[in-house]
This record gives C-alpha cells, structure tokens and sequence, in this order.
C-alpha cells in the first residue's frame, strides 16, 4: 500500500475514534501510548515494541511477531491510529455475546438467572478466583432477586454497555 493511500486509510479510520470511549478512558490510552513510546517521538515502532516487550519481561521476542504487530496499523501508530486499532478490536468481536455465552454454560435451563450460592462457590473456587470481598461488591452493585438469583444477562448488559438497560430502571 502506498504511504499516500495508508495515511488516508488511518485517517477514515480515526475519523471519530474519539467517540468510542469515554475520556477517562481515552485518557488511560493516553497513559499506556506514553510508556509504549520510550523514545518520545509520538509513534510506536519496532524499537518502542521491543522495549515495552522488556519492560513486562519479555526478552526474546521474535522481528516477526513485532512485525506482524505493525502490520495490524494502517499507517505510522501515532495516539489517534493506536485509539482507532483498540476501537477496531474492541467492535470487531462481539463481547456482550461472548459473556453471556460464558454465563449460559452455568445456566442449562437457559432461563437467564443463576443461584447465588452457585455463583459465589464458582468465583471462590475456580480460576482467578475472587476474595469475599471482591464477591460481595459484586452483589452489592448487582443485587440477587428474592429468591437468591442473580439476573445475568442484565450484568452482561451493564458490563459491556455501562448502565442499565431503560426497561430495568422502573
């Protein structure tokens, strides 16, 4: 791809890559784009993505891989390139989908709920597994109902989409 139709391509792709995140979360991007960038110039290259790969303790990592890396962008990884691939990774799967698939292994009547003493024996016991703290601010954000279960597709909802779906608000 010639550098004329790269440069026009990362600009339709940055073209309203600010709108897709909240500014705190633009700003967290910011934050990680300047440790990325160790030699300050305002891009990430081959030698940026080797030091980083360093800093996490990564030492021998292959010229493909960080080759490959580069090829993902459309152009030199400036701030709005590296914004827009994060904006492209994160929309390009489904992650609502993949959550609630997760979810529906622990539910095989597929009736959208789960038991709390189940959910809170599967995050202590399993995995990452969550302190008892970690597990009560869970509940205490997304209460059980009743009768002790626990409504996971609006979690996944409020997961990937950050607030409550307007139907459940009444």
């Amino acid at each position: 791809m010639s550098p004329k139709k790269a440069k026009k391509k990362a600009l339709e792709a940055s073209s309203n890559v600010f709108t897709m995140f909240e500014q705190s979360q633009i700003q967290e991007f910011k934050e990680a784009f300047t440790i990325m960038d160790q030699n300050r110039d305002g891009f990430i290259d081959k030698d940026d993505l080797r030091g980083t790969f360093a800093a996490i303790g990564r030492i021998n990592v292959k010229q493909e891989e960080i080759d490959e890396m580069l090829k993902e962008a459309p152009g030199p990884i400036n701030f709005t390139v590296f914004l827009a691939m994060f904006g492209e990774k994160l929309k390009g799967s489904d992650p609502e989908e993949t959550i609630l698939n997760a979810f529906k292994v622990f539910d095989p009547e597929g009736n959208g709920v789960l038991q709390k003493d189940g959910v809170t024996e599967m995050l202590t016991t399993q995995a990452d597994r969550f302190t008892p703290e970690e597990v009560e601010q869970m509940f205490t954000a997304f209460p059980p109902d009743v009768a002790g279960n626990l409504d996971y597709k609006n979690l996944v909802y409020v997961i990937t989409h950050g607030e409550e779906k307007e139907d459940d608000k009444e």
